[in-house]
């Protein structure tokens, strides 16, 4: 699928850059083209090095985490619910297990550590299934769950923005919040009513009704702030809880007797190699990117866009930053690159620059997560799986759109 879309952006940025030196009045325009290639490939390589001392603060702190036990510590605060979304998994069976630390890593932004637990919870799952060729209602919730899954702490999103040169790179955290929140309550709701799961059960209202009251008094306490004041206080907001995250994973991993120091050392070892693996696949994405936008395609596109939403009267500043949201369920590293992009011609401060960074945090690369976790247990028929999630993400984007006018409007 990437490899697909890879090259249609190259073929499609060379048509419409043949087009207009030839038809058009941009006789220049290969070599606009090809000067942004090259200033994308810099580009790539000093974002990735410009990550490398936050990515191994971050992967530190993280193998602290998981070493002290806090990831299975926060599981089983999410296993009674799960026990009644998922009603023909067993209880006390190794499933819930494994689907409660994805989960938890997933909360917590532990990327790395939420996709050995996402195919071992498929895993898991498919000794259940009697077809073993199709997915379970159980796996296909849990995919849901998975590719719209709440992240507390968004910080891939922090640190590209203050790679941007953004004045408060968490000023984004509420409204990233607000979204995933939306796209996840939305893929629960859509996916339960097909499958007939009763989300009025008295554990679940339990827990959905303290998911919707966190996110009330999140809404009331912004809602009761002045415009000017909405970013810096989400910005406070997210600083503090990361500053808390820290803190508490190290006492907690110091009271369990654990070598802090040298677990973060060997967590930030990881940092380097980290960063430097995301070279290629940022030069790969930017660099079509860069092309498709020198090309005037992009601008193109959006500027047909802006003309039907000014026609019925609407705001079309949003349109600059759909590109993000279009490829985020297709690719992340697209999405990444796109958002990175956005900022780049906008500003990271500017509205499309921040909305594109909510657009970012707000969903999971949904086809990737399927492909991976499909191939991980050889299923071939999805069945309803792919509308559901995708059903997630509009939610998500179109909150993100909404809550991006709120706060940065």
């Amino acid at each position: 699928m990437l490899h697909r879309i890879w090259l249609s952006f190259i073929v499609l940025a060379f048509i419409a850059t043949v087009w207009q030196a030839f038809f058009g009045h941009a006789p220049g325009g290969f070599q606009d083209v090809m000067q942004s290639v090259t200033s994308m490939a810099q580009l790539s390589v000093d974002i990735a090095i410009g990550l490398i001392g936050v990515l191994a603060f971050w992967l530190g702190i993280f193998e602290v985490a998981e070493k002290s036990g806090l990831i299975s510590k926060f599981s089983r605060v999410l296993a009674p619910f799960l026990c009644r979304i998922m009603p023909d998994i067993p209880r006390n069976h190794p499933a819930l297990g494994s689907i409660t630390m994805n989960m938890s890593a997933n909360v917590l932004g532990l990327d790395n550590a939420a996709t050995p637990f996402g195919i071992k919870a498929m895993q898991d799952m498919q000794s259940l299934a009697t077809d073993k060729e199709t997915l379970t209602n159980s796996q296909i919730l849990f995919l849901v769950l998975n590719t719209s899954s709440v992240t507390l702490f968004p910080i891939a999103v922090f640190l590209y923005r203050a790679e941007q040169g953004a004045a408060q790179p968490t000023d984004v955290f509420i409204p990233i919040l607000l979204a995933t929140s939306a796209s996840t309550l939305t893929g629960l709701i859509v996916t339960s009513l097909v499958q007939r799961v009763n989300l009025f059960n008295r554990v679940v209202l339990f827990y959905l009704v303290g998911l919707f009251g966190l996110l009330g008094a999140v809404i009331v306490y912004f809602s009761n702030l002045a415009a000017s004041e909405l970013a810096s206080q989400s910005a406070i907001v997210a600083n503090f809880l990361l500053f808390l995250f820290i803190v508490v994973v190290l006492v907690t991993g110091w009271k369990r007797n654990l070598n802090t120091y040298e677990l973060f050392i060997d967590g930030a070892k990881k940092g380097f190699n980290v960063a430097i693996s995301l070279i290629p696949f940022l030069l790969a994405m930017l660099i079509a990117i860069g092309m498709l936008r020198a090309s005037g395609i992009l601008d193109m596109v959006s500027t047909g866009i802006a003309w039907a939403v000014t026609a019925v009267g609407g705001d079309a500043r949003f349109v600059d930053a759909l590109p993000t949201a279009i490829m985020k369920p297709l690719s992340g590293s697209g999405a990444r690159a796109l958002m990175i992009e956005t900022m780049q011609h906008h500003g990271a401060d500017s509205f499309s620059g921040r909305l594109a960074s909510v657009l970012q945090g707000s969903t999971e690369t949904t086809f990737y997560v399927l492909a991976v976790y499909l191939g991980a247990v050889g299923i071939k028929h999805a069945r309803y799986a792919v509308a559901c999630c995708l059903a997630a993400d509009f939610a998500g984007i179109f909150a993100a759109i909404v809550v991006s006018y709120w706060f940065f409007g």
